[in-house]
């Protein structure tokens, strides 16, 4: 039988094998938590903020005021960009057995010197981040950027993250953000190796060491 695959899915296998293959299997599905609206709602505010700007050739603020993106601009296909933030529609790789992997991302950035593209993923938080927050979005992003691989696109070996959290409001009720700009070194090989270690476990017997949610199933 063949599976279909995401970054969000494959979190799971890191999290709890025995749930990610009772999942994926079609025995018993982890209950979903109440999902808040805000960050969904925060994620087409930016999508809107970065395009305005990408229709103007120009970075936002965020991104234009640091030096190390001197030589960047936003990926300006927006018909395609669109596609690629659509999970369903856009990056997409099947291998022969007919498996999936796929994902939708925010943005694309391009190295104007060599053309390469550069994942670029908004993340929004309550709290100051950690410092190995990041951490957990590697596989995230070398996903990404092995699909764009696979649709034949050329990229860096990095990619970028940018967080988003609440610094104060203001005297008139506006609500003022931090922003921090994390680079992340990518080995989009390490996401070919994570979707066929995930689709052989899947080919197995399920896992026997229980988390306290698949416990007893």
């Amino acid at each position: 039988m063949p599976f279909k695959l995401s970054p969000s899915v494959l979190n799971l296998m890191n999290e709890c094998p025995r749930c990610f293959w009772l999942s994926m299997n079609g025995v018993w599905q982890r209950p979903f938590g109440i999902f808040p609206s805000l960050p969904s709602g925060i994620d087409s505010v930016l999508k809107k903020h970065f395009d305005k700007f990408m229709e103007m050739g120009k970075l936002p603020p965020e991104l234009r005021d640091k030096q190390e993106c001197k030589n960047l601009k936003l990926f300006d296909d927006k018909k395609l960009l669109e596609e690629w933030r659509n999970s369903r529609k856009g990056l997409w790789y099947e291998d022969d057995e007919g498996n999936v992997l796929h994902g939708g991302v925010d943005n694309i950035l391009v190295n104007i010197e060599n053309g390469k593209f550069i994942v670029l993923d908004y993340k929004t938080r309550g709290f100051p981040l950690k410092e190995d927050t990041h951490e957990y979005y590697q596989d995230q992003l070398n996903i990404y950027t092995w699909l764009l691989n696979k649709s034949g696109y050329e990229s860096e070996d990095y990619a970028y993250l940018l967080f988003y959290y609440p610094k104060e409001v203001t005297d008139s009720g506006e609500i003022i953000f931090d922003k921090i700009l994390k680079k992340m070194e990518i080995h989009a090989e390490n996401a070919k190796a994570l979707f066929r270690e995930a689709i052989e476990m899947l080919n197995k017997d399920c896992p026997e060491d229980a988390c306290e949610w698949c416990e007893g199933k």
